[in-house]
């Protein structure tokens, strides 16, 4: 009976220091998305700069896009904001999601640091964004020109993001018929 009083406290110890030590060897920003393989969920939006207009998954038919989750108040954006007006310079197709935030604010980012977007949707309840899964911004989702989302990045996209994995991907669906 001493032993198991003893063995048992120290297996549980053990047990639990593996899995710490497992997933503290995890990259956060790999979440595997659910909607990967999935053509882009349905939605009716309306658009940030043209309130009257409505958007709907057309838009991502026909070419390879980005679209990209962003919001006026989110600190991590700000720094993703100024590759993406690099992006949208060299050709890429960028699409925003302008989530849980006022058309005020979101008019005036846009204003003040430029839009990289060919077209930005307007989120301001954030339920879009709980049918594309999202649970924090900036997140950036390529999808194909058959409407199929294709990858799920989370987090700002840098230079080294573009150049191993978002670029490469973008270019291969590119050549994709």
């Amino acid at each position: 009976m001493f032993k198991l009083k003893f063995i048992l406290p120290l297996a549980l110890f053990f047990a639990l220091v593996i899995l710490l030590a497992v997933g503290l060897r995890l990259n956060p920003r790999e979440v595997p998305s659910p909607l990967v393989g999935r053509p882009a969920p349905a939605f009716t939006l309306p658009s940030l700069l043209k309130p009257e207009q409505s958007i709907t998954p057309d838009i991502f038919q026909g070419r390879v896009s980005l679209f990209n989750v962003w919001a006026s108040w989110c600190v991590a954006c700000r720094q993703e904001h100024p590759y993406l007006m690099q992006l949208a310079r060299e050709g890429v197709t960028l699409y925003g999601l302008d989530y849980k935030d006022t058309r005020e604010a979101g008019l005036g980012w846009l204003d003040k640091l430029g839009n990289p977007y060919r077209q930005v949707l307007f989120d301001e309840s954030g339920k879009a964004g709980i049918d594309w899964g999202v649970y924090g911004v900036p997140e950036t989702f390529v999808i194909d020109k058959q409407g199929i989302i294709r990858y799920k990045h989370i987090g700002p996209i840098t230079p080294k993001d573009w150049e191993e994995k978002i670029g490469p991907l973008v270019r291969y669906l590119e050549k994709q018929p």
